[in-house]
């Protein structure tokens, strides 16, 4: 699994989120809603800058944004990249592409 940060998303999470160097997203699916992926799960976010046990990760300007390993599940077989356009969203923007991983 692979995950792509860009740089227009990197800053919108710093100046969202106050995060620097050394900081990190946690990403992982929660009942309810509906991703391209997955229906009747969305995704979530939170901060979260000592994670345990890491599914994926990339680091992007010092911040850390990953997967831990029991949210594995919900981003098995897909690699996940971030985007964000405030041209199209006020927020960021998910892609979720197969990546033929079982």
């Amino acid at each position: 699994m692979k995950i792509t940060v860009t740089d227009s998303a990197s800053q919108w999470f710093q100046n969202e989120m106050g995060l620097r160097a050394g900081n990190g997203v946690s990403f992982y699916g929660k009942v309810y809603g509906k991703t391209p992926a997955h229906n009747g799960f969305s995704l979530a976010l939170m901060r979260d800058d000592e994670p345990g046990k890491v599914y994926a990760s990339t680091i992007k300007d010092g911040v850390n944004y990953f997967i831990a390993q029991p949210d594995e599940w919900f981003f098995k077989g897909l690699d996940f990249k971030i985007d964000y356009d405030p041209k199209t969203s006020d927020n960021p923007i998910y892609t979720y592409t197969e990546n033929g991983e079982l």
